[in-house]
């Protein structure tokens, strides 16, 4: 995952009149038929708590991935794929129950009391030693962010970009991504949330961030003055995506089931078109 977005909730409803004609839960979560394995439908399906899918976020919860900081409203991108994932498993809206759960505990060892995470998680091996992860639901390039005028600000190109002084969240994969693909002369520096990597931006500590490029693009527009995408760039493999649950959890299987159906009736692709394409537009960095 990338870094996550300040918690300034002033500028949300900046982004929510930006995003006003997407709809409620109502809108994007279909009555469509649920997944057919028997043991995936609602009642057969252990779940943490019984006739209840749990499902786990971070807070604040910032668009475009939610709207209002409220993910059970069914507006952006990660709570209409929830809907719809616990839709296709039987799972009405009245029956999904949300709970806080803090980025670097998602996938941390241990039992969890939800039945799957969303919260822009990337797949790594070294998180799934301790989770399970879903099939990917969404594959997101990386951005590099920097305020206008800034040295970083004028490359057009990976090169340009070496002489750069990067800031990026611990734990995250920018910061492997800054490393491996960019691999400045200077070290990155390293902050402890996103409030902190984007205070340094403000204040010049650094001379730009990386995060993936919805969160960027989001970053400019409502929370920074004076910032540009500088561009684009894929790290290798890709930064996908997925569902996180309990390490050998039974839910796992019925969630990729679901996600198949919703790739293949084209309602995965129809919720990525309402939210993430104006958030995934910036120049290539080869």
């Amino acid at each position: 995952m990338p870094i996550r977005p300040l918690s300034l909730m002033a500028v949300l409803a900046i982004a929510a009149a930006g995003l006003s004609a997407c709809g409620s839960s109502s809108d994007t979560t279909t009555a469509s038929v649920p997944a057919t394995s028997g043991s995936c439908k609602k009642g057969q399906l252990q779940t943490a708590n019984d006739g209840v899918l749990t499902v786990g976020t971070d807070k604040p919860a910032f668009p475009p991935y939610f709207i209002d900081d409220k993910p059970s409203n069914g507006k952006g991108f990660e709570s209409a794929v929830a809907y719809a994932v616990a839709d296709k498993l039987g799972y009405p809206a009245s029956s999904v129950k949300w709970e806080i759960v803090p980025f670097n505990s998602s996938y941390a060892p241990g039992a969890k009391t939800f039945d799957f995470d969303i919260n822009q998680i990337s797949i790594t091996p070294a998180r799934a030693k301790a989770v399970n992860f879903s099939t990917p639901y969404y594959t997101a390039p990386q951005a590099v962010l920097t305020l206008d005028g800034s040295k970083a600000a004028s490359a057009t190109d990976i090169a340009g970009l070496k002489d750069v002084t990067f800031g990026v969240q611990v734990g995250t994969t920018s910061l492997e991504a800054v490393t491996n693909v960019i691999k400045p002369t200077q070290q990155p520096q390293v902050f402890n949330d996103s409030n902190d990597t984007v205070n340094a931006l403000k204040i010049k500590r650094v001379e730009a961030i990386v995060t993936d490029l919805p969160t960027a693009i989001y970053l400019r527009d409502a929370e920074l003055d004076n910032a540009t995408v500088v561009g684009q760039f894929n790290v290798p493999g890709g930064d996908q995506w997925g569902l996180l649950s309990e390490k050998d959890s039974p839910v796992t299987s019925c969630l990729d089931e679901a996600l198949a159906q919703l790739k293949s009736d084209g309602q995965l692709q129809k919720i990525t078109d309402q939210w993430m394409n104006s958030y995934a537009k910036a120049p290539e960095l080869k």
